[in-house]
């Protein structure tokens, strides 16, 4: 199984959970990929993961099987080529538009299972994996939130969340989907750049269950569970925004213990990361 992850050196503690949740529940081998970059905008810099976190990765998976791997791409010279014009200084990093360059990345397979670094697997996702993607760009779940507020063809949901995404990179190099969503965040200032991309241009996409992108609450039924930012009405309306790494606020805030074996692993680990949120 292959697996995509992107983003700079805050996404070690996401990478670290999202990673052990698979190791949990995946017994055929992993292969996981990281996209990052050096990235800078005026005054902000956006340093890339280290590899000595990656090594923390590595060490982890190849103690559960010998045959797992995890391999680091810097993808800062294929960024600077094409970077985000438009998007650059949102309240979104230009970390979230890495994955719009796997395409242009040697040797990547055929198809990547890409997930968010706060996505916790909780079951065995090779239904999700394994679909026959034949003729098929990507395959998601409808986004909880933004499926009722932008429509793509007709007044219909098909608005993805792009947290947990089946890619068909075959495919989507045959219909240029990534270059003209790169092209489009060069041009157009989006709300969340790169999912509005994906769902504005692409022309052969699967809409999945719910349980394979759980983005409000847990499910008897949940294979992937999203942790955003949702709305709360009590006892007044409000944001609510925790990550599975803020372990106190798991517990305290979302009163979800769910994931407690796997977040005392976590602890465990997380000291050896020489990047931090």
């Amino acid at each position: 199984m292959d697996v995509l992850y992107c983003g700079d050196a805050k996404m070690a503690d996401g990478l670290l959970i999202s990673v052990l949740s698979l190791l949990h529940n995946v017994r055929e081998p992993l292969h996981v990929h990281v996209l990052t970059a050096h990235i800078t905008v005026g005054t902000k810099e956006y340093q890339p993961l280290s590899d000595d976190t990656v090594a923390v990765v590595r060490r982890q998976m190849r103690r559960v099987n010998s045959a797992n791997t995890v391999t680091k791409h810097d993808v800062t010279a294929l960024f600077n080529m094409e970077p985000p014009l438009a998007n650059m200084d949102t309240i979104f990093t230009p970390n979230c538009m890495l994955r719009l360059f796997v395409d242009q990345v040697p040797d990547m397979p055929d198809r990547l299972l890409y997930l968010d670094t706060d996505v916790v697997c909780r079951r065995d996702c090779g239904e999700f994996y394994h679909q026959d993607m034949a003729g098929i760009e990507l395959a998601g779940v409808l986004d909880y939130y933004g499926r009722w507020f932008f429509h793509n063809h007709g007044l219909r949901f098909d608005y993805l969340n792009s947290g947990v995404l089946l890619l068909n990179l075959k495919e989507i190099r045959r219909t240029g989907l990534f270059e003209r969503a790169r092209r489009l965040c060069v041009t157009t200032q989006m709300f969340m750049p790169d999912q509005s991309a994906l769902n504005r241009l692409v022309t052969a996409a699967r809409i999945m269950p719910r349980r394979f992108n759980d983005q409000r609450r847990l499910h008897a039924d949940t294979v992937f569970q999203h942790f955003t930012t949702s709305f709360r009405l009590w006892p007044w309306v409000h944001t609510l925004t925790v990550k599975p790494w803020q372990v106190t606020a798991v517990h305290d805030q979302l009163k979800l213990h769910e994931y407690d074996d796997l977040l005392d692993e976590y602890d465990r680990l997380e000291p050896q990361l020489k990047d931090k949120n």
